[in-house]
């Protein structure tokens, strides 16, 4: 018997995405409000009600209030806005990180930001081994497509070829601090400095090191094995061990639901920029939430997914 799944916000980036992974697949069957049922808050409750599974791609308050509607149902909810990602009682969707069975068991997923993903994947499990301190003032930067910024962001850069480079969160305090910080384990708020090009998806995630002004740090041979070790077991999270001249994105690039991560050491093992490619509308959105409604459903984690 098919699991029931309702994606409200279907017709945003992420809700389209995700409804491109999983039709199809037998293993699910969506339930789709038309337009006008898309408005109606008993319409949307009705779903809630009905389904088994259900992926909120709504902004943040909408999504609060999408919780409020499915009180009371026994709907199992990912959601794919900030708004629960640090949230009691909800489990963070990143299951090579918080581990498989937590996702799999959990009524309440909060899918990870996609410049998180990146940050997270390269910091946690090296603050967790105890080879980069937790008490370090670290800097993320990030580079990502236009996708992710929704509508008004991609017609943007699509009616204004001129534009190159858009950096923002010049004011600090983005609100992906918070998980990057807390999934980390720092007890120091990173500074987060994020900018976008014109492709349409893609993201590239940097954590430079300073090793040698660190009090403890491993070298960057050292933190490169422990991140293969870490993800070994997982069929999404590869770690390269080659050093490549570049990393490029393009302006048009093919889905991908993988997350590739490098370490760049210095010859004298003083400095190492730590670096995740991934597809913001990928494991950076999409991809991470049918991952978890995988594991979340009993099935395959990868079904689905584009690797």
């Amino acid at each position: 018997m098919s699991a029931k799944v309702f994606i409200d916000g279907a017709a945003g980036t992420t809700g389209l995405e995700i409804l491109e992974r999983l039709s199809g697949r037998g293993e699910f069957e969506l339930l789709v409000l038309d337009d006008e049922q898309r408005k109606s808050a008993e319409a949307r409750r009705d779903a809630y009600h009905a389904a088994d599974f259900a992926i909120l791609c709504l902004p943040d308050d909408a999504a609060r209030e999408a919780v409020a509607l499915a009180e009371g149902a026994r709907v199992r909810i990912i959601d794919a806005s900030t708004a629960h990602r640090v949230a009691p009682g909800w489990t963070y969707g990143f299951p090579e990180i918080v581990g498989r069975e937590a996702v799999a068991g959990a009524s309440r997923v909060s899918n990870p930001g996609c410049y998180p993903t990146g940050f997270i994947a390269l910091v946690a499990p090296l603050v967790r081994a105890g080879l980069l301190p937790a008490d370090w003032p670290y800097t993320c930067n990030a580079v990502s497509g236009y996708s992710g910024g929704g509508k008004a962001l991609i017609q943007r850069f699509e009616d204004h070829p001129e534009i190159a480079y858009r950096t923002y969160a010049l004011g600090l305090g983005h609100k992906h601090v918070a998980e990057m910080q807390a999934l980390s384990g720092l007890t120091l708020a990173p500074l987060f400095a994020p900018s976008v090009v014109p492709a349409h998806r893609g993201m590239i995630v940097e954590v430079p090191l300073q090793l040698a002004a660190m009090p403890v740090a491993a070298t960057p041979e050292v933190l490169r094995l422990c991140l293969g070790e870490f993800f070994a077991d997982s069929p999404v999270v590869t770690v390269r061990d080659e050093t490549p001249g570049e990393l490029l994105m393009h302006r048009r690039e093919d889905p991908s639901d993988r997350l590739t991560l490098h370490v760049f050491g210095s010859t004298d093992g003083s400095q190492a920029r730590l670096v995740a490619v991934l597809d913001n509308l990928g494991k950076g959105a999409s991809g991470a939430a049918v991952q978890s409604l995988n594991l979340m459903a009993g099935l395959p984690e990868t079904a689905g997914l584009q690797l």
